[in-house]
């Protein structure tokens, strides 16, 4: 099945190319740190990273903002509000909110990929307020009540 593809107007103030696919199955872009000198990010510290992009999205679709696997396992690198949501009204810039969980200092130069975007569809959900739900066999277990 072939993916569907959305056009979304884009603003690059940036000194980076546009985002871009790394393969042709790839589900988001790698964002890069738009930074005018590099950040110091120290063991649980957390910083806003501008990337120079701003976007108009279509209705009914967000861009999610999530960590980069990679920085994640090899340095403890990762979104802090992951997935950080991008609505389709907002026209600042996007940012990326990164922390440092490891024990050593981490440095963001400028065009570092620091996270990914992934475009998704979206609904809105018309809320029915009722006095009982529809029963199932899991009823209320959640929280590991399967086991292990």
């Amino acid at each position: 099945m072939k993916q569907s593809i959305i056009q979304i107007q884009i603003i690059n103030k940036s000194k980076h190319p546009l985002p871009e696919y790394a393969t042709s199955l790839s589900a988001g872009v790698d964002l890069r740190a738009n930074i005018e000198s590099d950040i110091m990010l120290r063991p649980m510290e957390r910083r806003m990273i501008p990337t120079g992009l701003f976007m108009a999205l279509p209705e009914g679709f967000e861009a999610q903002i999530r960590p980069r696997s990679g920085l994640a396992l090899k340095k403890g690198i990762t979104v802090l509000n992951s997935p950080g949501t991008i609505d389709a009204d907002y026209r600042g810039e996007i940012c990326v909110i990164l922390v440092n969980v490891s024990t050593e200092d981490f440095v963001i130069c400028d065009g570092d990929r620091i996270a990914q975007m992934v475009i998704a569809r979206h609904e809105h959900a018309e809320w029915m307020e009722v006095i009982t739900l529809t029963e199932t066999t899991r009823g209320d277990g959640g929280f590991g009540h399967t086991g292990m």
